[in-house]
């Protein structure tokens, strides 16, 4: 069960104690579903209960407790545990963990992607600038994974070695069908204070795209280092070992099986938020957003990867299977996700 899952099984509950006269409120659009903070136990936890208590008239760990009796049975859920002032906690079953790495595997690179359309178009405006056009076509790839039809208009021409492949139209929005809703955006990141582009490609967007839209970038040569110090070294290495993990275990004659993974708590979380994290970037336009889910996923695999190969005389194990399994999953996040922010995930670093 994926936090996007868990959130609408928690708008379920909220329906359902609404129709049943336990709860006088209007039902949100959504439920926010995070890992758990301090005081906090499971596997997510969401303070649904605390948003609807004052138009409840009702206090926040009894509104809770009302959502908790209606969650504790569903599927996929071992138990639910109200914490603080009202949060509610949940703790998945073991099983949960193989369905979410099942998923991942089926949907490959497109883990977190919309299935259809939504439906709008979103007019991205930036200047001619480096930055902002990078930003721009960063965006635009998001976006369109969450369905929305995209048009970027860029107020002069990119310099031709960012414009290639950019999906930019200078001076013009393109044509939109005007019966659809439509968003018009403004991007207007702090710009580089150099060329990035004796950096390459890859790292020179990364360095563009990393902080946040009111940052200054840094466009120095750290973006280049191979060392645990780069981020984008770290995720990128990350991804190359799990390719190289899946071609040594094949070697050794055993393949990928999603299964139960201890001590892997913070990576599966880590998995099952990026469609979260695919969402709130587009909605917050901000790239970095991603660029920075993707350094979190990477520092939690790391761990796993020297206990996936059985060692010396060691048979492999269901238990290998299932890590090995993960760490495709974690790979395949890592790769989807440099490529919406326009860089290679090569299997050989």
């Amino acid at each position: 069960m994926t936090p996007v899952e868990l959130s609408r099984t928690v708008l379920h509950a909220v329906r359902r104690a609404v129709d049943e006269g336990e709860l006088s409120v209007t039902v949100p659009e959504r439920a926010v579903v995070t890992p758990p903070g301090p005081g906090g136990c499971g596997d997510y936890a969401t303070g649904i209960a605390l948003q609807l208590a004052g138009a409840a008239g009702q206090p926040p760990r009894r509104v809770a407790e009302i959502l908790r009796a209606r969650l504790a049975g569903e599927a996929f859920i071992d138990d639910v545990v109200v914490t603080g002032p009202g949060f509610l906690n949940f703790s998945l079953e073991r099983d949960a963990s193989a369905l979410l790495v099942e998923e991942i595997l089926r949907r490959g690179r497109r883990y977190g992607h919309a299935e259809g359309s939504s439906g709008t178009i979103v007019r991205l405006r930036c200047p001619a600038e480096v930055r902002a056009v990078v930003v721009a076509d960063a965006l635009a790839r998001v976006l369109r994974s969450q369905g929305d039809l995209v048009r970027v208009t860029c107020d002069g021409r990119p310099a031709p070695e960012w414009e290639t492949g950019l999906g930019v139209d200078a001076g013009h929005s393109g044509s939109c069908p005007h019966s659809l809703p439509h968003l018009d955006v403004t991007l207007h990141p702090a710009p580089a204070p150099a060329d990035p582009l004796p950096l390459g490609r890859d790292a020179a967007r990364w360095a563009l795209l990393y902080p946040a839209a009111h940052d200054r970038p840094r466009i120095t040569g750290d973006h280049l280092v191979q060392r645990e110090a780069n981020p984008l070294f770290r995720v990128r290495f990350t991804h190359a070992r799990t390719r190289a993990l899946l071609r040594n275990a094949a070697d050794l004659g055993f393949h990928p099986e999603p299964g139960p993974v201890s001590d892997a708590e913070a990576l599966l979380a880590a998995l099952g938020d990026h469609p979260r994290i695919l969402a709130a970037t587009a909605a917050h336009r901000g790239p970095d957003r991603l660029a920075r889910h993707l350094v979190s996923v990477a520092d939690a695999t790391l761990p796993l990867l020297p206990a996936v190969l059985p060692l010396g005389d060691e048979k492999p194990s269901a238990a290998h299977r299932a890590r090995l399994a993960l760490a495709e999953a974690a790979g395949a996040v890592l790769a989807g996700g440099l490529s919406l922010l326009g860089i290679d995930a090569p299997d050989h670093l």
